[in-house]
């Protein structure tokens, strides 16, 4: 943690090197969190840069409340899906099969791996956005019960509770499907 705050605090003085640290430390945890939330992988890659680009041009006004640096990002990215999903509201949002790539070698793993994420898909949406949210935050962003809990405005227990709920659900739901 100690580390982490000389990062911050030197990135708040405009050091590059400490900014890119903190940008290669978190770069892929909130890509995997934002790309999960909405299911296409190059929008998810242009948002989690400008998850970056916020996070530089604000770091001044951010401030140490108890809470890893990383809280921070979370809630910048998650802002921007929320943002995301209301500009989309009226156009059809992209199905996670465009995360896979066409240069796989081996096309019957491609095709395993396009029916799981369409399975994965059609379970989520079982799923209540709080559950969505918080398995995004787990599994995705790699997060910590704490660090979700935080993020999330809620206790741990809850936050325990609402991921044991949305794995209960999808296991069922998963089941159902196969």
């Amino acid at each position: 943690m100690q580390d982490e705050q000389n990062l911050v605090r030197r990135a708040q003085q405009h050091d590059e090197e400490a900014f890119a640290e903190l940008y290669e430390k978190y770069f892929d945890k909130i890509y995997r969190y934002i790309s999960l939330k909405i299911g296409n992988r190059f929008e998810a890659e242009d948002m989690t840069q400008q998850v970056f680009i916020n996070a530089l041009s604000s770091i001044s006004s951010f401030r140490w409340r108890g809470l890893p640096f990383s809280s921070w990002l979370f809630r910048i990215a998650h802002n921007l899906v929320v943002d995301y999903f209301r500009k989309k509201t009226r156009q059809p949002v992209s199905s996670l099969n465009e995360s896979i790539t066409a240069s796989e070698d081996n096309p019957q793993k491609v095709i395993e791996q396009k029916m799981n994420i369409e399975q994965l898909e059609l379970a989520s949406k079982g799923l209540t956005p709080a559950q969505q949210e918080v398995i995004a935050l787990r599994f995705a962003g790699e997060l910590p019960i704490a660090q979700v809990a935080r993020v999330m405005g809620r206790s741990e227990g809850a936050i325990k509770a609402l991921q044991h709920s949305a794995i209960v659900a999808l296991r069922k739901i998963l089941n159902v499907v196969q």
